[in-house]
């Protein structure tokens, strides 16, 4: 009888702007896949790719784990600061010890800048119309 290997995840959620991002990390070559796709087709840009890639590169880990996303809302800056705060908290979640590098480059905590309402009267947020005297 063959004895069935179950690989250890850890799973973690991220936010950014209107962004969420579901992450789940397995042992493996360093794969990332958002949404069923490779990262570097799914994001636009590689300064994008970078910065998701931050935590890893910062703890040594570029091919030590498969990363799977699952990523929904908001544009591609907001999905790429959502998919960097999850793999954040998966790393942390797998080491506590990472948690101190990661604080130190400001990973840990979560933006909270997101777009404010609109209010009556006024065209945005805070643009008023324009003023007529005659």
């Amino acid at each position: 009888m063959a004895k069935t290997e179950t690989k250890k995840t850890w799973n973690a959620t991220g936010r950014r702007k209107q962004a969420v991002a579901r992450v789940s990390i397995t042992s493996g070559t360093g794969n990332i896949t958002v949404n069923g796709t490779p990262v570097e087709k799914y994001l636009p840009d590689m300064i994008l790719v970078n910065d998701l890639k931050q935590p890893l590169t910062l703890t040594e880990n570029e091919n030590r784990f498969d990363i799977t996303v699952n990523v929904k809302g908001g544009g591609y800056s907001g999905q790429a600061g959502a998919i960097r705060l999850a793999i954040t908290r998966a790393l942390m979640e797998f080491d506590e010890s990472y948690r101190k590098a990661l604080k130190m480059a400001g990973m840990v905590s979560r933006d909270p800048r997101v777009k404010e309402r609109k209010k009556y009267g006024l065209k945005k947020a805070r643009r008023a119309p324009q003023f007529s005297k005659r």
